[in-house]
């Protein structure tokens, strides 16, 4: 993986973790933190460029869905669980 391409997906990963951060309803956000971390965790051994792109753009589609559900989330508020409180 090229230096660049390390960079990106590593950058990515941060977005999505700290966007999943701010996600208003636990059980939503503990989901999507171990869904992001499993995913990169499994595909941390591919090498061929072009299945790195896709994941790529795979995981900046995800990131853009993650970002209107956090929106959508701070439009309507709900109760915290014991677990939050």
């Amino acid at each position: 993986m090229a230096a660049s391409t390390r960079t990106q997906v590593l950058s990515l990963y941060r977005l999505l973790m700290k966007e999943s951060s701010k996600l208003p309803s636990y059980n939503f956000r503990t989901y999507a933190l171990r869904r992001v971390r499993d995913a990169f965790r499994a595909n941390q051994s591919i090498k061929d460029p072009k299945v790195v792109e896709k994941l790529l753009k795979q995981g900046k589609d995800n990131l853009g869905i993650i970002r209107r559900q956090v929106t959508i989330g701070k439009m309507y508020t709900t109760q915290k669980t014991i677990v939050e409180g």
